[in-house]
């Protein structure tokens, strides 16, 4: 038996996992510090977590996140998954089956960005519907390859709702560039506003991580020098919708912790939007509304 020395300090005894008493560890648990072996511990954001802690709930500050701080898992639908991209798709296809079945130049006659319709009728929703449509297979073809093509990378970044609304209001304010600007007999359709705003948002956030977006940059600059020599191409939708886009993954990357800095300049890009359709509708209105109810644009 042995016997400590007078004078000497007896060495503590080394730790042992709560849960394995007859395993030494050194790592303990993040949430409630208790010592813990590899076979308990789980991976959190910071540290590890007993099992324990894992079964009474995950905090918040736990969930991990990417880096726009959206959660990687959201519900049942793990964020890597992007689900979102192929719903968008989906209703791109839907929508383009009913104009053919309805007839490409009726539908968008009906649910186009028409500006002189737009003024005269007050039909604002053909601001988002028209982002929907397209003029013939070749039209949706492109559109579609460009959004599965980018919209993966750019879901998992953002995460699923982030994801839906830079397409929503990228789509919006190339409608809204195109109705400020657009000849006011001019129809619209097409997703190329959200295309570019995808286009935009991976520049901003490959630019705020350092990630490579030579290829990016090459794609946006072919399909501007290909909308700027193609008349029938509305490249103020294009231009409308990269900035919008853009700004909205900026709001998002450089704000990851700041959830209402986010969403508070989404709402901020929004409302700019909408004072640009006011003041293009005012413009119209003065324009056309003294040529009479006769005139082509009243539907």
């Amino acid at each position: 038996m042995s016997e400590a020395t007078p004078g000497v300090p007896v060495p503590a005894p080394a730790p042992t996992c709560y849960n394995h008493p007859d395993q030494v560890t050194y790592i303990h648990c993040a949430r409630c510090r208790k010592p813990i072996c590899t076979r308990c511990m789980n991976s959190a954001s910071v540290g590890f977590q007993c099992p324990a802690c894992i079964a009474g709930g995950t905090p918040a500050s736990a969930i991990p996140r990417t880096i726009a701080g959206a959660p990687m898992r959201q519900g049942m639908v793990a964020a890597t998954r992007p689900v979102v991209t192929f719903v968008l798709i989906g209703i791109n296809v839907a929508a383009f089956l009913l104009q053919l079945a309805v007839g490409i130049d009726k539908s968008s006659t009906n649910w186009g960005m028409y500006p002189a319709g737009i003024a005269a009728n007050g039909n604002w929703w053909t601001l988002l519907t028209s982002a929907f449509l397209h003029g013939s297979i070749l039209h949706i073809a492109f559109n579609m390859y460009v959004l599965f093509a980018l919209g993966p990378a750019l879901e998992r970044v953002l995460g699923h709702w982030r994801f839906t609304v830079l397409y929503l209001v990228a789509a919006f304010g190339g409608a809204v560039c195109s109705y400020g600007f657009s000849d006011p007999m001019t129809v619209s359709v097409g997703a190329s506003g959200a295309i570019f705003g995808l286009m935009g948002a991976l520049v901003v956030a490959g630019r705020r991580h350092s990630f490579d977006i030579t290829q990016v940059v090459v794609l946006i600059g072919v399909n501007f020098a290909i909308g700027f020599m193609s008349p029938g191409i509305d490249w103020r939708a294009h231009l409308g919708g990269m900035i919008t886009g853009a700004a909205v993954a900026a709001a998002f990357v450089y704000f990851p912790r700041t959830p209402v800095a986010q969403w508070g300049t989404v709402v901020a890009i929004v409302a700019v939007l909408l004072i640009m359709v006011v003041v293009r509708t005012s413009q119209l209105q003065a324009q056309l509304g003294a040529l009479g109810p006769w005139m082509p644009w009243h539907r």
